[in-house]
């Protein structure tokens, strides 16, 4: 192979510490990072529950069983009830005529985990048999009811997007079972009257996808089609009393990351907001090299280049660059990996034309490589 063909990538096979920035794509118009990026943020550490389904480390929760959490967590909707629900035998329990259970904490797009049991003893059918319904900031229903051979219409069903749309399949286990609802929740956002994203439900129910990435539609009614409409930033996690009672426990969620129109630097971005982005990683990036000199200095100010195309920076990118491959022409020796970095540097910027073809320095210093043998 000729290793002025494809140099990037038989550098970096060879040098594992040459920086990722001169590897992958770089930034775009509407994609800050380069694939590959090193400046993208890691991923936070969480640790996962012991047993699928039990709470991760971040999760916030909800209900672990306790009385002692449920006064913590959730107040009822209804101030003028006679009734309340109850906890027993680490199970929250619905009362009917206590009227609906709302949390205390207020979120958005989530993950939400949630397990539900029906009654065992089967009393009524259709809608009247093991009915609730989760609802996601107050506003959608996921329903909860008891179609262990016992149907309804669809969009009423289990596991629908009450009034939107029926699950996929019924997945449901018998009467007095626990059953698990997994659920990632997106509201829709709106600006200035439009509509940017109509929001989604994804739902497992016994760890089978019922619905996926499903519009909400408004979010779903009874008896009325639902209309796209604004949803508050926030909401409680309602749990609906509707005159059965239907069990509860292990309830948590976790808050999701945003979304670009919501302001999130992951994913493909506006162009003014892919503008600011780079803007911002180019600046952290210059910050560096004010504790930096030499070649360590150079790859950081070709590597702020790759996110903000600046005359100054390159200017002094240039003379620098000059400087070193000078240096390492009169003097070779133990110059060899220095040589190769910049190079691939270079060449990088030649190739996503953040500078000109046989730019002078890229030239050079390919002539002192192929003289010292160092392309092998």
């Amino acid at each position: 192979m000729n290793v002025f063909v494809t140099p990037i990538l038989v550098f970096v096979s060879i040098f594992s510490d040459i920086s990722a920035q001169f590897y992958g794509d770089p930034p775009d118009e509407t994609h800050p990072w380069a694939v590959h990026d090193n400046n993208r943020p890691q991923p936070m550490e969480v640790k996962p529950g012991s047993f699928i389904g039990n709470p991760p480390s971040d999760a916030k929760i909800l209900f672990d069983g306790t009385k002692k959490s449920f006064l913590k967590n959730w107040e009822h909707e209804n101030p003028r009830r006679k009734k309340n629900w109850i906890v027993r035998n680490q199970r929250l329990i619905s009362v009917k005529g206590a009227g609906s259970l709302i949390s205390k904490a207020k979120f958005a797009d989530c993950q939400l985990h949630i397990e539900w049991s029906a009654p065992m003893k089967i009393v009524g059918s259709g809608q009247g048999r093991g009915n609730s319904g989760v609802f996601l900031m107050g506003e959608t229903e996921v329903q909860i009811l008891d179609n262990y051979n016992n149907p309804t219409y669809p969009d009423g069903f289990a596991g629908s997007v009450y009034g939107v749309m029926p699950p996929m399949v019924n997945a449901l286990k018998a009467p007095g079972e626990w059953q698990t609802y997994d659920i990632i929740f997106r509201r829709p956002v709106h600006k200035n009257g439009m509509i940017l994203d109509e929001g989604s439900l994804t739902v497992l129910l016994n760890g089978v996808v019922v619905q996926d990435n499903t519009p909400l539609e408004g979010g779903g009614l009874h008896k009325n089609r639902s209309q796209s409409r604004v949803f508050p930033i926030v909401g409680p996690l309602k749990l609906q009393d509707h005159g059965n009672p239907v069990q509860f426990r292990n309830i948590w969620y976790r808050e999701l990351r945003k979304r670009p129109i919501e302001g999130g630097t992951d994913g493909a971005l506006s162009s003014t907001a892919t503008y600011k982005k780079r803007t911002e990683i180019a600046e952290s990036i210059l910050n560096k090299t004010q504790n930096e000199d030499g070649v360590k200095k150079l790859l950081l100010l070709m590597e702020a280049l790759c996110y903000e195309d600046d005359d100054e920076v390159k200017f002094t990118a240039h003379g620098l660059s000059e400087k070193i491959i000078m240096s390492i022409q009169k003097y070779p020796e133990g110059n060899k990996k220095d040589a190769k970095q910049i190079y691939q540097a270079l060449k990088y910027l030649e190739a996503h034309k953040i500078i000109d073809k046989e730019h002078p320095n890229t030239v050079l210093l390919e002539k002192i490589i192929k003289k010292e043998g160092w392309e092998k």
